[in-house]
């Protein structure tokens, strides 16, 4: 399985609109320190699978290589604002998994155009799709928001966004499961100490732990944590990383990271 990070950055995007701090301002002039909506890809045997849907040039993206399906963790609109183009596509339904939420965002449920929209997902229980085995995990956000354990045989990753702390259940079962690798939320520096929808940092090293895997990313990356740890470089454990968008990571036994990196609107 072949896993790439389209996107890592929180609503904001980094740069962030109006600052003028360290991250943003070296964002506006490296573009391999922007982040831009949290989003990801997946793919195994020619099968290609989104995770989220936020970037606005999606539709470009899949009229070069059409998605086998998406899959949504929630109706926040950075996570689904690009649909609202795709959708008015032509060819064959496009499948959309996620939640169970009667709202959705906008408009899409009732003018869906090609997407096709598939009744909730049930945590725990087992989305088969070719080649690839998806878990739904339920996680603590302010909309119904689930994380997704890939498994393609070969290797497991658990990607966990948008969420501030786990569910008990969800714990458990990534303890069971034993992931190669999660993606985690990071939407939160140190210096918040009540976090809420989103991870703090220390929060997220916790998890990271507390579950016991032995590769982990950070995603969901606004610029006040990329300032902090541009200040304090080494203060993360050894099998922490922090992915840019369009890093790619290979899962299985030996998961290596790609330093290969893309721009926003690089092909998916």
């Amino acid at each position: 399985m072949k896993f790439r990070f389209v996107g890592t950055g929180d609503s904001a995007q980094v740069p962030c609109f109006g600052c003028d701090c360290d991250a943003c301002a070296r964002a506006r002039v490296l573009s391999s320190h922007r982040r831009g909506p949290c989003s990801a890809e997946v793919r195994v045997d020619g099968h290609r699978y989104l995770i989220d849907a936020g970037r606005m040039d999606l539709a470009e993206s899949c009229e070069r290589e059409r998605p086998s399906a998406i899959l949504l963790t929630h109706y926040h609109a950075d996570h689904v604002q690009g649909l609202l183009h795709l959708r008015w596509g032509r060819g064959e339904p496009l499948p959309v998994y996620g939640p169970k939420d009667p709202q959705g965002f906008a408009d899409l449920f009732r003018h869906p155009g090609v997407l096709d929209f598939k009744a909730g997902l049930k945590p725990f229980r087992p989305l088969l799709l070719p080649s690839l085995t998806v878990t739904p995990v339920p996680l603590h956000h302010s909309k119904p928001t689930l994380g997704y354990c890939l498994d393609d045989g070969g290797g497991r990753l658990a990607y966990l966004t948008d969420t501030c702390g786990l569910p008990g259940a969800t714990e458990r079962f990534l303890r069971e499961w034993q992931p190669d690798v999660v993606v985690l939320d990071t939407g939160h520096p140190s210096s918040v100490v009540n976090p809420t929808n989103h991870n703090s940092l220390p929060i997220a090293l916790q998890i990271i732990e507390r579950v016991g895997v032995s590769a982990a990313y950070l995603t969901h990356i606004g610029h006040d944590l990329d300032r902090e740890l541009a200040e304090s470089p080494n203060s993360l454990p050894a099998n922490v990383r922090v992915p840019k968008d369009g890093e790619e990571v290979c899962v299985g036994p030996m998961t290596q990271p790609s330093m290969t990196h893309y721009k926003m609107g690089d092909a998916g």
